[in-house]
């Protein structure tokens, strides 16, 4: 029996101690005929690279790590550059500024908090931008990620030396008439993907507490025993909020356990509960594909009709959460150049084989 399996019969043993041997074998012949099968296929598919250049799948069912394997060279120890999942962690951050009272409100405008006080296209709108507003891909300037045209596009920015200035200094984004404006959207709210946004975020984050670095390790990381990691750093010196974070996907875990949790770690709440609600609660809409719903740099939508939130970024990568199963499932993934395909083969992981495996043990 490979170790992954393993570890899912001890979870089982140590849970059903006072059942009946006749039970036991019925609680075992359970899970060998819908959680074996199913994850037997899915990770021969993934060994197989019929599911490509995936590195690593943990899942965590009932707070016990009952799967847990790594492909193409990836192994217990490799940092993950997990993209624009990098971009939850951000929203995390921001919270707890709210939480010890750095930052009054998501609803305070972000220039308040921000290094930069100058900036071209200068605009009453600008200066109303708000936290908010860049926690959920919505604020007024012309960002898009997703627009190669868009001179808020990302790859714009990383050609210059200050990506913050280059986020204030865009211009105020029209609306002509085949475009929803905000008051015309779902949730009141224009989505823009902007990475240059959630940079902005980590100046406020870095400027409120004179080191975004040290905030993060003392106040996210260190609380969850999480001591190896890389952040990317910008060239000015300041850590890369918008993503590419290396972090183990154990330590990937631990940021969705904390978020089921609802922001308890270890009898400490890391995170209050209410901003895990406000951040995993629709606040504005993603029409792309089938459509999904986004919160505070989280994601929402279902795989196999569960409900579940989650942090993703280029490659497929994901830290899904699935409240209602006590699930929380980490994927990664170096498919960077698979656009789309890198994003559909994750969420055939979790739609096909995972959820539908706990569901048949729950």
């Amino acid at each position: 029996m490979n170790y992954h399996f393993t570890l899912l019969f001890l979870f089982l043993s140590a849970t059903i101690t006072a059942q009946t041997a006749s039970q036991y074998s019925k609680a075992e012949k359970k899970v060998k005929d819908n959680y074996a099968p199913l994850l037997i296929t899915m990770d021969s598919l993934i060994k197989d690279n019929t599911f490509k250049k995936i590195t690593s799948v943990v899942i965590s069912y009932n707070n016990k790590i009952v799967f847990e394997n790594y492909y193409n060279d990836a192994n217990k120890e490799t940092k993950h550059n997990t993209r624009s999942a990098t971009k939850s962690i951000t929203g995390t951050l921001i919270g707890c500024l709210i939480q010890q009272n750095k930052i009054t409100s998501e609803k305070d405008f972000a220039k308040k908090y921000s290094s930069i006080q100058n900036y071209r296209n200068p605009h009453t709108l600008k200066d109303s931008i708000t936290i908010e507003d860049l926690l959920t891909m919505s604020s007024i300037v012309e960002c898009d990620d997703w627009n190669q045209w868009s001179r808020g596009n990302e790859e714009r920015m990383y050609l210059i030396e200050d990506w913050v200035q280059f986020f204030w200094d865009l211009p105020v984004r029209g609306f002509p008439e085949w475009v929803p404006r905000p008051e015309n959207s779902p949730y009141g709210r224009s989505f823009s993907y902007c990475t240059a946004g959630t940079v902005a975020l980590g100046d406020i984050i870095n400027n409120v507490t004179g080191s975004l670095k040290t905030f993060a390790e003392e106040n996210l990381f260190r609380p969850l025993d999480i001591t190896d990691y890389h952040w990317q750093i910008t060239p000015t010196g300041l850590p890369m909020t918008g993503g590419g974070l290396g972090l183990k996907s154990r330590d990937l875990i631990k940021i969705g356990k904390l978020y089921l949790r609802d922001g308890q770690w270890n009898g400490n709440q890391i995170i209050s509960t209410d901003w895990i609600t406000k951040s995993t609660t629709p606040k504005s809409r993603i029409t792309m594909g089938n459509g999904f719903d986004y919160g505070y740099l989280w994601w929402i939508s279902s795989f196999n009709d569960e409900k579940a939130f989650y942090m993703t970024g280029t490659g497929g990568n994901k830290i899904a959460v699935f409240p209602d199963l006590e699930l929380v499932v980490v994927l990664t993934s170096s498919y960077f150049n698979g656009g789309m395909e890198s994003h559909n083969q994750t969420e055939k992981l979790l739609s096909d084989y995972i959820v539908p495996a706990i569901k048949g043990i729950k």
